[in-house]
Parts: structure tokens; sequence; C-alpha cells
């Protein structure tokens, strides 16, 4: 079948933009310091916390790469055991320390690192931060493109420029005060389009016979076409990016308590068990219906086969994933630039409006060095992973020592970093993404094993 543009589905897309733009202005109101722009002043509560993770997390990675693009390539199944496990530690993990996320209540990971490690360790962090965040908001404004072109059959390429325009626009004026509630009905659209979208599509695709039928043999296994080794380089990424995404922490530590943390986490983990099977899904259908797409229109090619009322809100849903996840990121990135960077070298006095219009100031900077670098990578699911790795192994490691590991020291976390990045740049080319699953454990052994040599040393020379 071919894939024809549906004009009329663009009247979602504006309408849920206009939605935005309208609660975004109105909720920008209640800003009064920096402290509101970037924690929201603190006052998240339980469901507009699970919201806000929800559509962060789960952003045109998800929908146009990840789980959208494996469950096309490598069908159902393989994406699903893939995407699950990152639902389990990750929401384990992060139930366990959000009390001290909560409790240290910092504006950046690097803040975070500082304390742990010293002032070497928040500038490092502050600059794979940054690098790895332009990345990730880069195929946010790609995925915003498929949307469009599906819609209208504007090019990719103008369509990434409009794109970047509305994303650069949206997370300037609100910051986290107006992301965090309009993400919140963001995740509504999201699940709601998703569900609607299955009985749909299978439908669509002539009943599951016919759809199995037309799939590759190996898609409808465990594994697809993946070698258990690319398994784990694609787990990997996507897990210790969520165990130490700056987002996440940023979120937690805005919510109003502990128990609003806590509860927001456990709504988030529900969230994910029906988003995380129902792309890769869908995604496998369209592999039966559109064999020749790229993988990552696959689940944005499904609207133009749907009743033109489900496919208007799942339309709505996808951009719903991408515009927050792009705002969020983009928002923490700058973060990074004024708090870890701005103040510490610049303006260590500064005061709390020109943070707020430093920090506003360099959401448009970033978004600029993102779209520049799209140019530079093939696919959605390349730089997706690229980003991930990045932040995977030089960042996470570190931080969850902090939280759950008091003897690690200073060199123990500079050194992981370092090593977290330089071998997942030395093993992405002869490896591809299944580097990963040398970088992270090389990462962590590196914490674990300096920690270990310089304590002794510190203890013989003090003994």
């Amino acid at each position: 079948m071919t894939l024809t543009p549906n004009p009329t589905l663009l009247w979602f897309v504006i309408g849920y933009g206009l939605i935005m733009v309208i609660l975004g202005i109105w909720f920008s109101r209640r800003i009064k310091s920096s402290d509101d722009f970037v924690m929201a002043g603190r006052s998240l509560g339980p469901f507009v916390l699970a919201g806000t993770l929800l559509a962060t997390f789960t952003g045109s990675g998800t929908v146009t790469g990840g789980a959208n693009s494996l469950g096309y390539s490598h069908g159902f199944w393989a994406a699903t055991i893939i995407s699950l496990p990152v639902g389990f530690i990750g929401f384990g993990t992060l139930y366990l320390i959000a009390p001290k996320i909560r409790a240290f209540g910092k504006y950046t990971i690097s803040q975070v690192l500082e304390a742990q490690y010293g002032q070497g360790a928040k500038v490092l962090s502050a600059i794979i931060i940054i690098l790895a965040y332009v990345g990730i908001v880069s195929y946010q404004f790609k995925g915003l493109a498929f949307v469009l072109n599906v819609t209208t059959g504007i090019s990719v390429e103008m369509g990434t420029i409009i794109s970047a325009v509305l994303i650069i626009f949206l997370a300037v004026i609100g910051g986290l005060m107006a992301i965090a509630p309009t993400d919140a009905l963001s995740a509504f659209f999201m699940i709601l389009g998703l569900l609607v979208a299955i009985p749909s599509v299978l439908i669509a695709g002539g009943g599951w016979e016919h759809i199995a039928a037309n799939l590759p043999p190996e898609n409808l296994g465990p594994k697809g076409s993946l070698s258990i080794f690319e398994m784990i380089g694609y787990l990997l990424p996507m897990v210790f990016l969520m165990l130490g995404d700056q987002n996440i922490y940023q979120r937690l530590a805005s919510s109003k308590g502990e128990k609003s943390a806590k509860s927001g986490l456990i709504i988030w983990c529900i969230g994910l068990f029906i988003v995380f099977p129902a792309i890769p899904f869908i995604a496998m259908i369209a592999r039966s219906i559109f064999p020749d797409i790229a993988p990552g229109m696959a689940l944005i090619s499904m609207v133009t086969v749907m009743p033109i009322l489900f496919a208007g809100i799942m339309l709505a849903a996808v951009a719903a994933f991408v515009v927050t996840t792009g705002n969020s990121y983009l928002l923490s990135a700058s973060t990074s630039l004024t708090y870890d960077i701005y103040i510490r070298f610049f303006r260590p006095n500064a005061e709390s409006k020109e943070i707020l219009f430093v920090t506003k100031a360099a959401i448009p900077v970033l978004g600029l060095f993102s779209y520049v670098l799209l140019q530079f990578f093939p696919t959605i699911l390349k730089i997706q992973m690229t980003s991930y790795l990045v932040y995977g192994a030089g960042i996470t490691p570190a931080v969850l020592a902090v939280f759950i590991w008091p003897r690690v020291n200073k060199l123990g976390g500079i050194f992981s970093m370092i090593v977290g990045v330089v071998s997942t740049l030395a093993l992405y080319k002869p490896f591809g993404t299944a580097g990963s699953a040398l970088a992270v454990p090389l990462a962590i052994l590196t914490l674990i094993i300096v920690t270990f040599i310089t304590s002794k040393k510190n203890e013989s020379v003090n003994g």
C-alpha cells in the first residue's frame, strides 16, 4: 500500500498545538523566579508528576526511534523484550532512591555530582549532559517533521525547521511551571491515542492472520533478527539513560514531597507498561501494510489507514510525545549551561532575574545546535542510541553511586565519567549500539576499582 498524506489530519495537530501554546502562556504567568522556571516552584503533585515523567521519557525516541523502529524492523516481541525491562529496572531503582533525590533538591545532576566528587566532576558532567541532550532534542525536531509530512506532504526538511521553531518557543515561554501540567495533558492524549489505535490498525491490517502472513517469519520470534548482544546493546542505553536522566531527577526534586514523588513514580510505571508494548505492536502491523517505508515512519504512517477521528487522536498523541520531550530536554540542557557553566565561571553571584534571563536565552542557542547536529546523522535511531550511550555510560554510574554507595570517592567518580564517554565513542564505530554492552560495564568497573585502590592508598597514608 502507498503512504498517502491526509491534510485533514493537520487540524488535529494544529488544535493540539494551540492548546499547548495557550496553556503554556497561562501557566507562565505564575513564574516569579528562576526556581519557578526550572523547578516549577517545587509544587508537582503525583498525577502531574507522573504525566510529565511519562511525556518526557517517551518522546520521538520512542514513537519514531526505539520501540517503534525496533518493532517495525524486528517485530513486537523483540522490541517489547528490550523495552519492558527498562520500565521494571528504572521504576524499581528510582522508587528506592526518590526520597534521597527529593532531599538533595538540586537543579542539575552536575550539582549532585559536585557534592560527592568536587568541581571537576561538575564541569565534566555538565559538558556531557549538554552534548547528549542536544542530540536528544535534535531528533524531536525530526519526529514532529514526520507528523507534518504525513498530514500535509510537506518535506521532512521544511517540517524539521517548523518543528524546531515551535518546540523552542514552547520551551522558552514557561519553563517547567508550564511544561509539567501540559505534559500531564499530553500523557493523557498519548495513552488514549494508543488505546484507540490498536483495534483500528488490526482491522486496517485485515486481522491478525493476514498481518502475520505478511511479516518476515523471524519477526514473529522473541528476538527478531537481533542477536543477544545486539539486544543488550539497545537495552542498556535506555536503562542507563532512565536511571541517570537529569529530567527525571529534576521532576522528582520538584515534587511536593516524598509521598508525591513515590505516588507519581507508581502512576508513571503503569503508563510505561501501556505505552511500551502498544507502540511496537502498532509498528509491527505497519510493516505488514507498508513494507517499504523508513522504520521511523511506522507508527505515524498508520494514521493514514485509520478512521479520521481515531487517526486524529493518535496523531495528536504522537505530536504530544515529541513536543513535550523536546521542550523538557531543551530546558534541562539550558539549566545545565546556566547553573553549571555560566554561574560557575562567569557570574557566581547572579541574582534570580539574571539567571532566569540567561536560562531562557540559552534555549534557542541550544536549539540551533540541535538542528545543526541533526544534519550529521542518517536516522533517528542512530542519533538516539549515540546520545543515550554517551549519557548512560558517562553519567549514570557516577550518579547512582552517590545515592547507593557512600564509599565512592572523587577519583572513582571522575575516572568513571571519562572512561564511560571515551569507551562509548571508541567502541561505537566497530560495534555500533552493541558497544554499550562494553562501555557501561567498563564505566562501572572503573568507578569501583579506582575507588578501592585510591581509598586503600589514603588509608595507608593516614595509617
